[in-house]
C-alpha cells in the first residue's frame, strides 16, 4: 500500500481552507437578518465638546483609546476641511474640547480621513494642490503620510505613489485602514479607481518600503454602487473584522437598506479575500441619512460614525 504524507505547509493550508469555508458558510447563513442585534448597540451621539453645528465626520480612536481624530469644516479651520484631535484622560473620561492639527497636517484645501497608525504617523487624505515630492498629486483626493517627531512636530506629508506604481489613482481616495500581520502589512481604502464608482481597494506593502497599486476587493465592491470609506481591524481569534459603507438598495436577501449611505460589517481569515457576504448594521446604526466612515476602537469595543454631519458611538454587545 503506497503511503500518504502530508507536509507542514500542506496541512497549514488545508487546516486554513477548513477553518475559512466553516467561517464563511456560518457567517452567510444569517445574513438575512438585517437588525438582529448584530453585535452593536445602537448608536449614541457625541457631546457638543465634539459636535458643532458644522458639518463633522471621520472620526477614529488612536490604538490606546484616549484620543479621537476627525475631520470638520468648522469655521476655526484653514480652508475646506482639517483634521482636528481631542482627548480623554480615561476610556471613561469625557471627551475634552478639539484641537486642529497644525500645519503641515493641515492646509488651506481639504484635509480628511485621518488614521493614526504606530510609529507617530499619520495616514490622511488631501486634495492639496502640490505635493513635496517629485511628482504631482495623481488628483481627486490622494493619500498621504506624515510622522511625528518625539517634539511633537509632523514632516512634511508624503503622497503615496500614483497608479500604476502606487495605490493613488487619478480619482478619488478615501479612508486609508492600515493592518500589519506576520504575513505582511496592507492598506485598505475606497477608490474610484479606473472608473467611476467607488469600491473597495488593497495595497500590499513591498519589500522597497513603498505601497503597491491598489488591488480591488470583489467580495465587497460591486459595479454599479458606491462602496466607501473601509476599516480593517484584527481580531483576537486570528479573523479579520472590516466595515464600510455603501449606497446599495438592497442587501442579502433583498431587503431594503436604510438610507443613503449605510454600514456594513464582513469577516475573513485572509486580507486577500475570502470575504464574508457583507451585512448591513441595521437602524440602530444606519439612519435615512447618510452614516459614512466607521472605525473600529484597536479594543474592538467601540465603533464611531458619521451621520448626518455628526459623529456617533456604538458600544459592542
Amino acid at each position: 500500500m503506497k503511503s500518504f504524507r502530508i507536509t507542514t505547509k500542506r496541512l497549514q493550508v488545508l487546516l486554513f481552507a477548513a477553518a475559512a469555508a466553516t467561517f464563511l458558510s456560518s457567517a452567510q447563513a444569517g445574513d438575512h437578518h438585517a437588525n438582529s442585534g448584530w453585535e452593536f448597540r445602537p448608536s449614541q451621539k457625541l457631546s457638543d465638546v465634539v459636535n458643532t453645528a458644522e458639518p463633522e465626520g471621520c472620526p477614529i480612536e488612536t490604538a490606546d483609546g484616549l484620543s479621537l481624530l476627525f475631520a470638520s469644516a468648522r469655521a476655526t479651520g484653514l480652508g475646506g476641511n482639517d483634521i482636528y484631535v481631542t482627548d480623554r484622560d480615561s476610556l471613561k473620561s469625557p471627551w475634552k474640547t478639539p484641537v486642529r492639527l497644525p500645519a503641515p497636517i493641515n492646509s488651506p484645501a481639504a484635509d480628511f480621513c485621518p488614521t493614526p497608525v504606530y510609529g507617530r504617523s499619520l495616514f490622511f487624505v488631501t486634495d492639496r494642490a502640490t505635493n513635496s515630492g517629485p511628482t504631482a498629486p495623481c488628483g481627486g483626493g490622494d493619500i498621504y503620510l506624515s510622522r511625528q517627531s518625539p517634539s511633537g512636530q509632523w514632516s512634511e506629508p508624503a503622497m503615496l505613489e500614483c497608479y500604476p506604481k502606487g495605490p493613488n489613482f487619478l480619482g478619488a481616495e478615501r479612508s486609508p485602514s492600515l493592518v500589519e500581520t506576520w504575513f505582511g502589512t496592507f492598506l485598505f481604502y475606497s477608490s474610484t479607481g479606473l472608473g467611476v464608482n467607488h469600491d473597495i481597494y488593497m495595497s500590499r506593502l513591498g519589500a522597497n518600503g513603498k505601497f503597491g497599486p491598489g488591488q480591488l476587493v470583489r467580495e465587497l465592491s460591486t459595479p454599479e454602487f458606491n462602496e466607501i470609506m473601509p476599516n480593517v481591524r484584527a481580531r483576537d481569534d486570528g479573523s479579520f473584522e472590516i466595515v464600510f459603507s455603501s449606497d446599495r438598495p438592497t442587501w442579502g436577501r433583498n431587503e431594503p437598506a436604510f438610507g443613503l449611505q449605510d454600514v456594513y460589517y464582513a469577516r475573513s481569515w485572509w486580507l486577500t479575500g475570502l470575504w464574508s457576504s457583507p451585512r448591513n448594521l441595521g437602524p440602530g446604526i444606519n439612519t435615512p441619512f447618510n452614516d459614512q466612515r466607521a472605525t473600529l476602537s484597536g479594543d474592538g469595543k467601540r465603533m464611531y460614525v458619521g451621520t448626518n454631519n455628526d459623529l456617533y458611538v456604538s458600544e459592542r454587545k
